[in-house]
């Protein structure tokens, strides 16, 4: 029987779901109101899927499966979310995350996608593989353009975005910035680098491989 663990803030929510996943047959091993939560769960439940919600207090869903996927790699984490934003989805592809699904999904698609992702594939609706496909597939003229324009603190800033840290709050954190300094180095990246948004930015940093990995600590 297939193990899940639902990770989301929302009781209600989680009450729902489970219900719903136990009705298909599927084996509910534990349920998170937080990302720490998860990952804690998860470390002694060993589920087979992490349905992850994307917002949660303290530790959030990319945080979460970013951790997972480095801690514990034979979990597969698909998240489970309202958010349909670029950045989102691609953060948390780029967290490790199988797929990401929104909450709106009918229950037949939604488990065909979750046997999908038990047997190894992408969990994504056909309009969100669409957008992974064009952020990879840009106009020359955007490939040309020349990274060399981008300060060492943008540069900062976009390494981090490629790893996953896309929000203003994370990244001022990260980077003991304020939320308006982010801002405004995430415009300057954007507009000397003619991309529109940061899935854009994102998916050109790993293309044109502009972000190279850190040093190894000694």
């Amino acid at each position: 029987m297939v193990r899940i663990l639902i990770a989301d803030d929302h009781a209600l929510f989680r009450e729902s779901l489970r219900q719903l996943l136990e009705s298909r047959g599927l084996e509910v091993v534990g349920e998170a109101g937080d990302g720490l939560e998860a990952l804690r769960l998860s470390a002694s439940v060993h589920p087979d899927l992490v349905l992850m919600d994307l917002s949660m207090p303290g530790l959030d869903g990319i945080e979460a499966t970013r951790r997972m996927a480095a801690e514990q790699p034979g979990i597969r984490v698909v998240m489970l979310t309202a958010s349909t934003e670029d950045e989102d989805l691609f953060a948390a592809l780029q967290a490790g995350a199988q797929g990401y699904l929104v909450k709106n999904l009918q229950a037949k698609e939604f488990f065909d996608l979750l046997d999908g992702a038990l047997a190894g594939q992408p969990a994504l609706t056909p309009d969100l593989s669409r957008k992974v496909l064009r952020a990879f597939r840009r106009p020359s003229r955007v490939e040309r353009k020349d990274p060399d324009a981008l300060t060492e603190r943008e540069l900062e800033v976009l390494r981090l975005m490629a790893e996953g840290v896309t929000s203003n709050r994370q990244l001022a954190r990260r980077l003991e910035l304020s939320e308006n300094t982010v801002k405004f180095h995430v415009r300057n990246i954007l507009d000397k680098l003619h991309l529109h948004n940061r899935a854009q930015a994102v998916g050109y940093a790993l293309r044109e491989k502009v972000v190279k990995p850190n040093p190894p600590l000694s």
